[in-house]
């Protein structure tokens, strides 16, 4: 097969499989998906792939290597991967820089929050004792009542209550709430969060940033976010070598003659 004036290597299913590392099945499915450029078809049906579609799982498997979701991250992933089937290098190209500047934002997010939660922990701006109900703490934190249910049921924070069963959220609980809130806007998961507060609870001058990003070795569902500012400088990296991989493949293969 010619792409160009290159003369192309030819695959089956089961070599490229073998080569990726994937089952021939995932070979189809990404065909199916839209991951990589359709096949030429033998007389017999059976499907020739090239180093072209290499290229394009090579670079799908780079694109999801670090599952983030946050923000529409996810979804600028999926749409580098199927503009590069397309071979749309250059459309690709300009998603990529979008995405490399997305992730950017969310690891300055991460470590931000870091920050506040540690001038949060020097007592910083809190200026007036609380003993609020509920619906008051919703208020002055600016997040809804089934969100602190949440938290609580989750066991991020406990609230004392008084002999008639009223929840009372002090000075102490109204900081660890402007924690739990800060941490989450920059997309830290629930586990994260408890992890680091439980660690909190047993040294007040634990490395913050270290909790949050070392998952315990008992902790059976790890997502990127239990290692966040983690995950993310790795999707950073993956995605400059997506960008590396589009100019392989742009210089490669755009602008076959007819």
């Amino acid at each position: 097969m010619e792409v160009g004036d290159i003369i192309e290597n030819t695959y089956t299913t089961n070599q490229v499989a073998k080569i990726i590392g994937i089952h021939p099945n995932t070979v189809r499915m990404y065909e199916d998906i839209g991951f990589i450029s359709k096949p030429m078809r033998k007389e017999n049906g059976y499907r020739v792939f090239t180093d072209l579609h290499l290229e394009q799982f090579k670079l799908a498997r780079t694109a999801f290597q670090i599952e983030v979701l946050q923000n529409g991250l996810r979804k600028k992933a999926v749409s580098i991967v199927k503009l590069s089937a397309l071979c749309e290098f250059d459309t690709a190209m300009k998603l990529t820089e979008q995405y490399i500047y997305s992730v950017g934002i969310e690891i300055c997010n991460a470590n931000e929050a870091v920050k506040i939660v540690k001038e949060l922990l020097r007592g910083a701006n809190l200026e007036n004792p609380y003993a609020l109900k509920r619906k008051e703490a919703s208020n002055i934190l600016g997040i809804s009542m089934d969100t602190l249910r949440n938290w609580e049921m989750n066991g991020l924070f406990k609230v004392k209550r008084k002999k008639n069963g009223y929840r009372v959220y002090t000075d102490d609980d109204i900081r660890k709430l402007k924690i739990i809130r800060s941490l989450k806007c920059a997309n830290y998961s629930l586990s994260a969060i408890l992890r680091m507060m439980n660690a909190l609870d047993k040294n007040s001058k634990a490395d913050i940033s270290a909790v949050l990003n070392t998952p315990d070795y008992n902790e059976e569902i790890i997502s990127a976010c239990d290692r966040l500012i983690v995950s993310l400088g790795s999707a950073k990296e993956n995605a400059i070598a997506i960008k590396s991989i589009l100019y392989k493949m742009k210089s490669r293969y755009s602008n076959p003659p007819f």
